[in-house]
């Protein structure tokens, strides 16, 4: 009985820091808080009780620690590497305009509707994270082979968890390709929700203004990331069906 009961408080903690944070806005009744609660342990307990998925699971956040480990302490090298700069036409149209906190609050309140979505989802979230940690992967080789200089009247978007992550310096120079506009299009790849993929839709569209409005990337950043993203996740859906195959 005890175990049990320490099993529910595993469940419910793990819970509680996933999804609540998106069920706030529901407005949901006490029973129903806790018949959403019983859905996430149901979807869980049964996707952890194969081997198999627990494999997969461990391994993928080992993976993306690793890669978003190496990616912010090249990033931090990169700063301070030789690169070119080119002259970008629509940039060139008007000047750089501060709309810092507008992306950060696009791709933060993205994250958190997306993972509390997908924690309800088990193997949906098992192909976001390892989409994601192919992506993070892509955009260190591309911006290894592609050492861009930071467009001309640049206002640095400082983003927070980037910079805990690095060295703590802004970072200017993490250019080809546009991270928030593909992993933002990850969102809407990955929802289960039919709705949430349009709104998921809107932000990616939003944020890729975002950041040409405040010259933080230059406009092939931001038009090849969804290719990129969609790539990313096209291979990771192969690699786990030719898994389920075998």
């Amino acid at each position: 009985m005890r175990e049990v009961r320490f099993s529910n408080k595993i469940f419910l903690m793990i819970y509680f820091l996933t999804s609540h944070s998106y069920f706030l806005t529901s407005f949901l009744t006490v029973d129903a808080y806790l018949n959403k609660f019983q859905k996430f342990k149901a979807a869980w307990q049964s996707e952890l009780s194969t081997r198999g998925f627990k494999i997969r699971f461990f391994i993928t956040l080992i993976l993306l620690g690793f890669v978003l480990f190496s990616l912010a302490r090249f990033l931090s090298v990169n700063e301070h590497s030789p690169g070119f700069e080119f002259n970008d036409p629509l940039l060139n149209l008007y000047p750089a305009v501060n709309v810092t906190w507008l992306t950060f609050g696009l791709i933060y309140l993205g994250l958190i509707i997306a993972v509390g979505l997908l924690a309800f989802h088990p193997r949906e979230l098992i192909i976001a994270l390892q989409s994601y940690t192919l992506i993070a992967s892509f955009r260190l080789i591309t911006i290894f082979f592609l050492p861009l200089n930071a467009p001309s009247g640049i206002i640095p978007l400082k983003d927070p968890f980037i910079e805990f992550f690095g060295s703590g310096n802004t970072l200017l120079r993490d250019l080809f390709f546009s991270g928030h506009t593909a992993t933002m299009f990850l969102f809407f790849l990955t929802s289960p929700s039919r709705k949430l993929k349009v709104i998921f839709l809107i932000c990616t569209v939003l944020i890729a203004i975002c950041v040409l409005a405040q010259h933080v990337h230059y406009s092939i950043d931001v038009i090849v990331a969804p290719f990129i993203s969609y790539t990313c996740y096209r291979i990771i859906c192969l690699i786990n069906q030719e898994v389920k195959k075998n």
